[in-house]
């Protein structure tokens, strides 16, 4: 089983099309996990109607808003699954994606794998604008490289074990993807585009300078690197997200 964690947070505008592309999966051994955080929406409205429909779609309500990972670590306290899954509430999954990723991590026998990906403007128009993966990333590599799309990230927590996402506000991914990498495993990429980023909010160049702060927070707090070290990798991170992005 494939369990596939989301979390919600005023999501009505698009968890339904995160949902739909879920239920539209080829590979049918799944349950969707989906911890409210206290919405003031009504995103769990939408949730409810869908679990009408399919009761492999759990919904959870957290007692207080407490962000992001707090929400997610909810769902994978709750999973049931040999496999982890992310999606967020306002990207989509191709509907062979499981199917395909999974085929290609039982294929090699592999802890970590996550995929290329597309991205579409808020109101869901998709940009063409793939985001190809290497073949494979380890800790060192990763904290120069940041590659790795949440949305896109399946772990085989029979090889991994247990984990949870650092409790902090941003960049919540980055330190769980770190925190995986630190116990010897490697990454692998699958360069198919089987999954779209939305991307919604500020200006692209407001995104681009906090995501700089928030990779720069990961070093010196979470990893605790030195400020040496911290800045060779920030060179790193900086030269591929320029690529990333021509």
């Amino acid at each position: 089983m494939v369990s596939i964690i989301m979390p919600s947070y005023n999501a009505s505008k698009f968890i339904g099309e995160s949902i739909e592309s879920v239920l539209n999966q080829t590979y049918q051994d799944w349950e969707l996990l989906i911890t409210d955080d206290c919405s003031k929406d009504n995103s769990r409205e939408i949730i409810e109607s869908y679990i009408l429909k399919d009761n492999r779609i759990k919904l959870y309500q957290l007692p207080i808003n407490g962000g992001a990972a707090v929400a997610r670590n909810h769902s994978i306290n709750k999973a049931r699954g040999k496999y982890i899954a992310f999606l967020d509430s306002d990207d989509i999954w191709s509907s062979t994606k499981l199917e395909e990723q999974i085929a290609f991590m039982q294929s090699n026998n592999l802890p970590f794998s996550f995929t290329a990906y597309d991205q579409m403007t808020e109101e869901g128009v998709v940009l063409n604008k793939i985001i190809n993966v290497p073949k494979e990333i380890s800790y060192h590599g990763y904290l120069k490289n940041t590659i790795i799309g949440c949305l896109t990230v399946i772990i085989d927590r029979s090889i991994v074990g247990d984990f949870e996402m650092p409790n902090i506000k941003t960049s919540q991914d980055m330190a769980t993807w770190l925190l995986v990498l630190k116990r010897g495993f490697k990454a692998y990429g699958f360069n198919k585009n089987l999954a779209t980023y939305r991307l919604v909010g500020n200006s692209n160049s407001a995104k681009k300078s906090k995501a700089a702060k928030d990779v720069w927070r990961v070093y010196r707090d979470i990893e605790k690197l030195s400020i040496v070290y911290s800045a060779l990798c920030f060179c790193g991170y900086a030269f591929n997200a320029i690529k990333k992005r021509l």
